[in-house]
């Protein structure tokens, strides 16, 4: 879910949150300290690793880069990935596990929108019930995308809370990752696993029920939105749609250096603070998450700009 969305799509949907697009009262978020402010860049740039094609080529046992240059936090660390995977049949869920031994982590990464077979996944928002929790329900496509990497990613977990026991779990992704990101960290929840839950950018996910289940769930939520970016909006709580909590804020505008003073705290689901509040929304604000997110899948794209470029000028 990048700048080239579908914006008569996104705005379509907006325009089904009715009441809620206009804010009726200001809410005050509460402040995050620095060392939470620390954590949250180097699960971004995990997050932005998943979008670099040496860590989901299904080449394992390697360190994860990001030739974009956008994670050196992850890079300067000990890393190695335990599996990768990209094209799955029907969703193209894509991503990595990783061990960090520098910050004693292991990490699930989900990559966001890259593909077609993405896009047809995040068109798939039928609510269907799932046995994560009673009454809960999910975005069929989403779901989709986490059962096609489930098994794998569950034997990675497994091996790697055998060969490091004392790590901390954590599950990042931005945008579609953000969603999927969100089912995985539920069922390691919910089979013994502590686990941390760190999204970027994220669209909403299920119901209200699977919203308080993984709400209150141990180990950890952390659900961060950047000023007046478009994607959380979607699907629309007049759908049946609502967000985990809490959500932290980052009120600095594109393109600039944000610091721990520019992100805020927001206990619940519905409020109008935070993301919420806008009623103009803007694409460009989910490609900037701490630095450019996706830069990796970005630089993939120029050269066939280029040359589409090129071919325009000859004719």
């Amino acid at each position: 879910m990048l700048s080239f969305l579908p914006l008569s799509f996104l705005i379509a949907l907006l325009a089904g949150e009715g009441s809620y697009a206009a804010p009726l009262a200001r809410i005050t978020g509460r402040s995050v300290g620095t060392d939470v402010f620390s954590t949250f860049q180097l699960m971004e740039q995990y997050a932005a690793a998943s979008y670099c094609s040496p860590n989901y080529d299904e080449t394992p046992n390697t360190e994860v880069t990001c030739p974009a240059g956008n994670c050196p936090l992850v890079q300067a660390a000990s890393t190695d990935t335990l599996v990768e995977f990209e094209n799955s049949l029907k969703t193209d869920v894509t991503g990595f596990v990783a061990v960090d031994h520098t910050n004693s982590i292991t990490v699930v990464s989900f990559r966001g929108s890259a593909s077609i077979k993405n896009w047809i996944a995040n068109l798939d928002m039928t609510q269907i019930p799932t046995d994560i929790c009673t009454g809960c329900k999910v975005h069929q496509g989403f779901w989709d995308s986490w059962t096609e990497a489930r098994d794998g990613v569950l034997n990675a977990i497994k091996s790697a809370a055998a060969s490091n026991p004392s790590y901390k779990i954590v599950v990042v992704g931005h945008s579609l990752g953000g969603a999927i990101s969100a089912l995985a960290a539920a069922e390691l929840r919910k089979s013994g696993c502590d686990v941390a839950l760190y999204t970027f950018g994220s669209p909403r996910v299920g119901n209200g029920a699977f919203s308080d289940f993984v709400s209150n769930q141990p180990g950890g939520n952390y659900r961060i939105t950047h000023y007046n970016d478009i994607v959380p909006r979607v699907p629309t709580l007049i759908q049946g749609y609502v967000h985990i909590t809490p959500e932290f804020y980052i009120s600095k505008p594109n393109f600039k250096t944000v610091a721990a003073s520019d992100i805020k705290e927001y206990k619940s689901n519905t409020i109008l603070g935070g993301n919420n509040a806008w009623v103009v929304t803007d694409i460009l604000a989910h490609t900037w998450y701490f630095n450019s997110i996706a830069q990796c899948y970005i630089n993939q794209l120029l050269p066939k700009r280029d040359l589409d470029v090129e071919v325009v000028e000859r004719f």
